[in-house]
């Protein structure tokens, strides 16, 4: 194994394997970022496979609390693919077993449930196109965006650690595809240069760059497989 290699085998996948291992200290913090990052994708898979808002809310819930109860990411091991693609077996597999909703209410009791912030999930959900859009490509558009948003929130703690939070926030409609019209009125409300303010940005685009690969490695099991996943992500988004 090549240094690189080693040097992810010991820093990537560590999420994933963190959350699996109830021995690990870190294993509760872990659980918590992956489901909290990533429930979105299977409330709108659950969602779009036909369930109504109530259902789908309490089988999401459920699912997570399963995922608690079972400690389904012990399974997710290096050998077994993307954790994107693990997840959505997970759900599948949990969803064939829970065909009826209102066993979904029923569950809870004696439980540890998770604390997803859930509320919003119809709100985003009905801003999806209506269509005849797959559950499938419905899960693998909103993860992707998971994803981008993940990637986003890491490398606005960046900046935050640097107090730098306020440039952060100005500057994040560049990554959002909300960028103002003009350069030079933006410069001049920050007191800067046109041309510093083009250096600004560009400098933020590559550092997104490098906390997108930094998220997506946390969810894949090689070195390698960072490349192929963020192609496969941004060809999702711009589908």
């Amino acid at each position: 194994m090549s240094p690189a290699n080693r040097r992810f085998a010991t820093t990537r996948w560590s999420l994933v394997v963190a959350a699996g291992d109830a021995r690990s200290p870190d294993a509760e913090s872990a659980l918590a970022t992956l489901c909290e990052a990533y429930w979105f994708p299977v409330y709108a898979f659950i969602r779009r496979s036909g369930s109504s808002e109530d259902a789908a809310r309490d089988l999401t819930q459920a699912f997570f609390a399963r995922v608690l109860e079972k400690n389904y990411f012990k399974d997710a091991r290096q050998d077994r693919g993307r954790f994107r693609s693990f997840l959505l077996t997970s759900v599948r597999h949990f969803l064939s077993n829970e065909r009826d909703a209102e066993r979904a209410l029923k569950r809870g009791g004696g439980q540890t449930m998770l604390s997803l912030e859930v509320d919003d999930g119809e709100r985003q959900y009905m801003r999806e196109p209506v269509d005849a859009e797959t559950p499938e490509h419905t899960y693998e558009k909103r993860w992707a965006l998971a994803v981008l948003a993940a990637a986003i929130s890491r490398l606005e703690t960046n900046y935050e650690r640097s107090n730098k939070r306020a440039q952060f926030l100005r500057l994040k409609p560049f990554l959002t595809g909300d960028e103002p019209e003009s350069y030079s009125a933006l410069a001049a409300e920050l007191g800067s240069t046109e041309g510093s303010l083009r250096v600004a940005v560009h400098r933020l685009r590559r550092q997104f760059g490098s906390s997108l690969r930094e998220t997506i490695a946390e969810t894949v099991a090689t070195a390698d497989d960072v490349d192929d996943e963020m192609r496969h992500l941004l060809a999702v988004v711009s589908r």
